[in-house]
């Protein structure tokens, strides 16, 4: 008798919730073509709908979509399955939104551009006890930058709160947030 974590990983259902369309038709394609039936949905609501006709034993869920937001399709994935494996893509990510998405039930945040490999080895990656360094790690100025913008969000988006909590000159801190993000 299979486990249901052998069950998951034996039927390759998919759903892919994206709002930019010629990404998602190519991500569809791709991971049609690595073995799975992939169904398609274009907004938070179509993503809920599908769940509630099927629940997939994987899914690819953009975070921000024009009608929502990502975590609330995984969420519900995870009540409707809980075996289920879902990751969150985007291209707005930050410490907060991924420590959230894995709280809610996804196995993994990936940051766009994503290719359809690295999605095929997130979706069916063996959970092991001890994780692997990262091939990349952020540096600290990118930690220290991922901390502010944790904290601007926790604040609201409010500047002078934000400075206030982190004991940083508003200006100083209006400068940073002007920043791309560094690498």
């Amino acid at each position: 008798m299979k486990t249901p974590r052998e069950a998951t990983l034996a039927e390759r259902t998919l759903l892919i919730v994206e709002d930019d369309t010629s990404f998602l038709q190519r991500l569809a394609k791709a991971m049609e073509s690595r073995g799975f039936a992939v169904t398609v949905a274009g907004s938070v609501a179509e993503g809920l709908a599908q769940l509630e006709r099927a629940a997939p034993a994987f899914a690819v869920v953009d975070m921000r979509l024009a009608d929502g937001n990502g975590l609330d399709v995984i969420s519900a994935l995870k009540r409707r399955r809980p075996d289920a494996r879902g990751i969150i893509l985007t291209g707005y990510g930050n410490i907060a939104t991924a420590v959230t998405a894995v709280k809610l039930g996804a196995v993994d945040y990936l940051a766009k551009p994503a290719d359809a490999d690295e999605i095929v080895a997130a979706l069916l990656a063996v959970d092991s006890g001890k994780i692997a360094p990262p091939e990349n790690p952020m540096s600290a100025d990118r930690v220290r930058w991922e901390h502010i913008q944790r904290i601007y969000e926790l604040c609201d988006r409010n500047v002078s709160e934000t400075a206030r909590r982190l004991s940083m000159h508003r200006r100083t801190l209006q400068r940073i947030l002007a920043k791309r993000a560094p690498r």
